[in-house]
């Protein structure tokens, strides 16, 4: 077998040659994307071209969560409209080819912004043109109509924010390793207290400036493409926004760790800040978000629980696992705070 774990380039190659013909000129070689906590990344080469190959995760991979179709789906019909997307090009459907479902989209030049340190190399006055360009991205992405696009039947916005709290409920009873009695107060309360809403809107599911590719000289076009799109589905547009405010306070809620701290750079606006900006953009009456941020805390603290399942039974690839389930108990007891108007 050929290439670095999770992907036979020699069974890539002869299923992407029958895609597409003649494109890949030379021998590949590729090497895996570090940073991604989740699905794999891969950069394949030909010495010539390049290709981004994403596929799910290895071992452990629960119903419905890293659907390698969904995020193809969402890119190719987002090409051509305000929300920068990369270019897709195939995609298997086929889990004998490599091991999993897979897709291969185009290779955007860009930075994920992950950490402090990397934005006040930009100084604050460039971080906050970036922020203000994710956050305008997201108004862009809620402004766009799903049946235009192709969409229309992309999700079921009746009904989605009650089926999101008993999904994130199946997804912990997947993959908890410990008792979390935090988890089980949270999702009584969310269950209870859902609200109503008729506003739907095409959602990312997991916006944060580290699924962005940016290239912060650009004025005006800071982002080149959102990615990350496995989560994306027709719902409530305020799911992105609150997640997006709690990943920035991931690291003060954590204590650090393996997690991203983009938020403490200088310049980087504050939540109500944000806030202000979606709301100016998108034209929406946000209210009171408190049900929005515990649903948000809840779903996170999920995703890291299931990473860190993955840790714990060697089913991860690339360093910086370790301390990821460190994370998930503050960020139930935050979800908490912040269902009674208590947020971090």
């Amino acid at each position: 077998m050929s290439g670095p774990r999770g992907l036979d380039l020699d069974a890539y190659r002869s299923w992407y040659d029958a895609q597409r013909p003649g494109e890949i000129a030379g021998d590949l070689s590729a090497e895996i994307i570090a940073g991604g906590k989740s699905n794999l990344t891969y950069t394949v080469t030909d010495g010539t071209s390049s290709w981004i190959v994403r596929r799910p995760p290895l071992g452990h991979v629960q119903a419905t969560a890293h659907d390698m179709g969904r995020e193809f789906t969402a890119m190719s019909a987002l090409a051509g409209t305000d929300v920068p997307v990369p270019q897709t090009f195939a995609h298997c459907e086929d889990p004998e080819v490599v091991g999993a479902p897979f897709y291969v989209m185009e290779r955007v030049a860009g930075t994920p912004y992950r950490t402090a340190a990397q934005l006040t190399e930009l100084g604050p006055e460039r971080t906050a043109t970036v922020a203000r360009a994710m956050v305008d991205v997201l108004a862009a992405l809620h402004a766009v109509v799903p049946a235009e696009v192709g969409l229309g039947e992309f999700g079921r916005p009746d009904g989605f924010l009650e089926r999101q709290v008993r999904r994130w409920g199946r997804q912990l009873e997947g993959s908890r390793t410990r008792d979390l009695p935090d988890a089980d107060e949270l999702l009584r309360i969310l269950t209870e207290t859902v609200p109503t809403t008729n506003d739907a809107a095409i959602v990312h599911g997991d916006y944060r400036l580290d699924n962005l590719l940016v290239e912060p000289d650009r004025t005006g076009e800071e982002v080149r493409a959102v990615i990350d799109w496995e989560m994306a589905t027709l719902g409530d547009p305020l799911t992105d926004v609150a997640l997006l405010l709690v990943y920035d306070d991931l690291a003060s809620i954590s204590g650090g760790g393996a997690v991203a701290d983009a938020s403490a750079a200088p310049g980087y606006p504050s939540p109500a800040e944000q806030l202000e900006q979606y709301a100016a953009a998108s034209g929406r009456d946000l209210g009171a978000m408190d049900f929005h941020l515990g649903l948000a805390h809840l779903k996170l603290a999920v995703i890291l629980e299931g990473i860190h399942y993955r840790f714990l039974h060697g089913q991860t690839v690339g360093a910086g696992f370790d301390s990821v389930g460190e994370a998930v108990e503050p960020l139930l007891a935050a979800g908490l705070a912040a269902t009674h108007g208590k947020a971090h």
